[in-house]
């Protein structure tokens, strides 16, 4: 049973037309599906109210975002992150968020009550937003809302993050947290927002030993990262067997990323999916929830989440899928640039990395030292 979620109430959530983290991504996604054929029949979700963000976040914080959303002035906004450059103040982003945050509680609830195995959440993935701040363009954080819901259900959740920023504020609210497990694959924070993320940020009291972070190094390259994430996760997962897995699956750790330095390409993310999947099948009994996430180069998200879709629909992927050149052109327009005329990127799409052996040896051995803290008697799952 695979549940798509979505509702075009998620573009209320516009921080600007300049800002990166946009809507359109969506809608270039949704319209790439459509134009390869694809009839995508999803589920719309109603918006959280503001007290049922409660669970995850301080009351004041919420009250204040939800002020600031409807034009009021408050004083001292910015402690709250709002009003900041990555999180601009817009009229409606607060219900937006809730809409979101209702999508990815719905895609929970779906997994709770056995109404589907697998569950794409169109949207989604604001795994920056503090218990009681806004950070890294996310007001509320919907991942956080989720995996609440399952626990307090009964549930025992691993949270495995993709994105190439460290999923800090999942992290933070479930640090103390032994129902919760949160995987972290990221770009090391010596370099990069939000500079957290190391492998000795381990948890806290009862969630000791639960939160595992993977910091790669800059142009980190496919078959690196891929290594990285069989070990690590396939190790945390067949000790601590939760009974559901929520995926934020960032598409910013690709090679043409603006905001980033990782080196993946479109193949790299479908074997990346089908790795997840049979991680989930294995050791969850199937049951998954996927949120997008990051994403800044336009034509590299939404050819990702096009192949994240296809792959949780149980598709093949032809190596030579050509793009319709209706969808290239009518975006193209949109975006001022040439679009790919393939699906999956093309052999030699960046320069060959000089490092390359030097860095896949460090993340090899960033690897090793995370797992030499569970053989040492670090983690009891």
């Amino acid at each position: 049973m695979f549940e798509i979620i979505f509702t075009g109430k998620y573009a209320k959530y516009n921080l600007g037309a300049e800002h990166p983290f946009s809507p359109l991504r969506m809608k270039m996604t949704l319209e790439l599906l459509e134009a390869l054929g694809e009839k995508v029949e999803f589920t719309e979700p109603q918006p959280v109210e503001p007290d049922e963000l409660f669970k995850i976040h301080s009351q004041d914080y919420v009250e204040a975002a939800e002020a600031v959303s409807d034009g009021k002035e408050i004083p001292n906004a910015e402690k709250y992150g709002l009003g900041t450059a990555d999180n601009p103040v817009t009229e409606g982003m607060a219900e937006g968020a809730r809409y979101i945050c209702g999508g990815t509680l719905l895609g929970a609830k779906m997994l709770i009550e056995n109404k589907a195995e697998k569950v794409l959440q169109l949207g989604g993935g604001l795994h920056h937003a503090h218990y009681s701040s806004a950070a890294g363009f996310c007001l509320y954080n919907d991942l956080a809302l989720a995996i609440k819901e399952m626990t307090q259900n009964g549930m025992y959740v691993a949270y495995i993050d993709i994105d190439v920023h460290h999923g800090d504020g999942v992290q933070e609210i479930f640090y103390n947290d032994d129902k919760v497990m949160t995987i972290s694959f990221h770009e090391t924070g010596e370099y990069l927002f939000p500079g957290t993320g190391s492998i000795f940020e381990l948890g806290n009291g009862a969630g000791k030993n639960l939160k595992l972070n993977v910091p790669l190094e800059p142009f980190t390259e496919g078959e690196s990262y891929l290594e990285a994430v069989k070990k690590v996760a396939q190790t945390a997962l067949s000790q601590f067997h939760p009974d559901a897995i929520v995926i934020q699956s960032g598409a910013d750790a690709h090679f043409s990323d603006p905001l980033a330095d990782l080196l993946l390409t479109t193949q790299d993310y479908e074997k990346l999916f089908r790795l997840l999947i049979e991680l989930g099948n294995n050791f969850a009994k199937g049951k998954m929830l996927f949120t997008l996430g990051g994403g800044y180069s336009f034509e590299a998200a939404s050819r990702i989440w096009t192949i994240l879709y296809l792959v949780l629909s149980g598709k093949k992927i032809p190596k030579n899928l050509e793009i319709p050149e209706n969808w290239r052109r009518r975006w193209s327009g949109i975006l001022g640039v040439e679009l790919p005329e393939f699906l999956h990127d093309r052999p030699n799409s960046y320069k060959a990395i000089p490092r390359k052996k030097e860095i896949e040896a460090h993340n090899r051995d960033t690897v090793r030292r995370l797992l030499d803290l569970s053989t040492a008697g670090m983690f009891y799952f």
